[in-house]
């Protein structure tokens, strides 16, 4: 209250500020000297609060106590002012020392992420890589016991057979001394004896696989798909004819779920790989290698590509891959798209008008058509969904980690059939993710699917 009326009575009545160069008229009124001389030249000399005329010949003088009065309050303001101002760079400071110390801590933490998920990226293939061998190797024991086995029970068939075609020879013998004699000498084969067991025991070649994996999926699959939700074991089942892929996981969000409404199981076409291509389980899986796999034959790719068995005419259609790194390209192509190299690129996907693809970088996603490119911002990359609308002419690329999000959307009519391509780098793999009980769409013997 008290500062308040000292603002008050420091004010000047004129321009209603704190005195500037403050001024004293007879009558004990004060105002700004600036100010009460502009009034003078426009409304007389008189006070503008009492209207006592100022006398002719009187001189305006300069109020010295209120100058000192104002001087220190103004000085004490840029003191404050000044205060403040160190407060603020203070904050400032520190704000940036906040931000400086987070994005350490963020860089630090992506790294520390990054090299535990590669570390357990680096053991599951290892885990992978190892039981597939021991299961490759127990299979090989076994089928070679098998072939043994079978070698002694078709030789024993051999001699049950040559006896059998003897003792008929005998009965039609006519010389009865011979037939006695040769009767005599003739001896039958030996007891065939049991059949050996193969020793193939599906617990016995997964031994702690199975309840590691159980456990390994209980902890990052998470009842409902939410985080935080309490992790619940996943049983595997019984070893029946396993496929040759894991399912995809059933945690997944609606846009994803909705999606997988029109999932297709596709395969990669072995005729159509090029020649460093080695495709794998159940030609779902395809790998550039730096081994040529064969000679060049027709129908084969001389470019780095590979094309799918199904083929897609009408209907909406949707599938999804799993790259083993960036440098690959997903796309879909007319049946005319040239097999052959021209010039020096490795791919021909979205380089004419009859293909369409998004390539995958380290740094950016580019989707191509006609020769023509548009970049996009970079993704994670690794799992992707390729959507197919043919009534509406749409092909719409989603990026599936770590949240489903549309990538690019291509419109075109598509009046002609068009095949799955993927092209890949050396060292690059693809696999083609199965859904179960979802649509396996006919071979080109049955036509393409509508």
């Amino acid at each position: 209250m008290a500062a308040q009326l000292l603002e008050e009575k420091l004010t000047c009545a004129i321009c209603l500020g704190l005195y500037q160069d403050p001024v004293t008229l007879p009558c004990g009124h004060n105002f700004c000297g600036a100010c009460i001389r502009d009034w003078w030249d426009r409304c007389g000399k008189a006070c503008p609060e009492c209207r006592e005329p100022f006398p002719d010949g009187a001189e305006l003088r300069r109020n010295v106590a209120l100058s000192g009065v104002l001087e220190a309050q103004l000085r004490a303001s840029l003191e404050v002012t000044q205060q403040q101002a160190t407060q603020a760079e203070g904050q400032l400071l520190e704000l940036q020392k906040q931000r400086s110390q987070i994005q350490n801590s963020a860089c630090i933490l992506a790294s520390w992420v990054s090299g535990k998920f590669s570390s357990l990226l680096q053991a599951l293939e290892m885990q992978h890589t190892a039981a597939l061998r021991s299961i490759d190797v127990a299979k090989t024991r076994v089928l070679a016991q098998a072939r043994d086995e079978e070698q002694r029970l078709r030789g024993h068939l051999e001699a049950v057979a040559r006896h059998g075609c003897r003792i008929q020879e005998l009965l039609e013998q006519v010389d009865e001394q011979t037939f006695l004699q040769e009767s005599q000498l003739l001896q039958p084969p030996g007891p065939l004896g049991p059949l050996t067991p193969l020793q193939w025991d599906e617990d016995q070649q997964l031994g702690d696989l199975k309840q590691l994996l159980s456990r390994l999926c209980g902890l990052l699959l998470e009842e409902g798909g939410h985080p935080g939700a309490p992790a619940k074991p996943v049983d595997l089942g019984p070893m029946e004819a396993p496929g040759p892929l894991a399912p995809v996981p059933s945690t997944v969000c609606p846009l994803r779920r909705k999606l997988w409404q029109n999932y297709r199981n596709l395969t990669f076409d072995p005729i159509s790989a090029n020649r460093h291509f080695y495709l794998s389980r159940q030609d779902q899986q395809v790998k550039h290698c730096r081994q040529s796999q064969g000679p060049g034959r027709p129908g084969r790719f001389e470019l780095w590509q590979v094309q799918c068995t199904q083929s897609f005419q009408a209907g909406h259609h949707y599938w999804e891959v799993r790259a083993s790194d960036h440098s690959v390209t997903l796309g879909v192509s007319y049946p005319q798209l040239s097999r052959c190299r021209v010039g020096p690129h490795t791919d021909n996907i979205g380089r004419g008008p009859c293909s369409w693809g998004l390539c995958v970088q380290g740094d950016s996603l580019q989707a191509w058509h006609n020769g023509q490119a548009q970049r996009l911002p970079g993704v994670s990359g690794r799992l992707l969904g390729m959507d197919l609308d043919l009534a509406s002419g749409c092909l719409t690329f989603y990026s599936l980690e770590p949240q489903t999000q549309p990538l690019y959307t291509f419109h075109a009519p598509f009046n002609q059939p068009l095949t799955p391509v993927f092209w890949l780098l050396e060292g690059r793999t693809l696999t083609l993710c199965h859904q179960p009980g979802a649509v396996f769409p006919p071979g080109p013997q049955e036509g393409v699917l509508s």
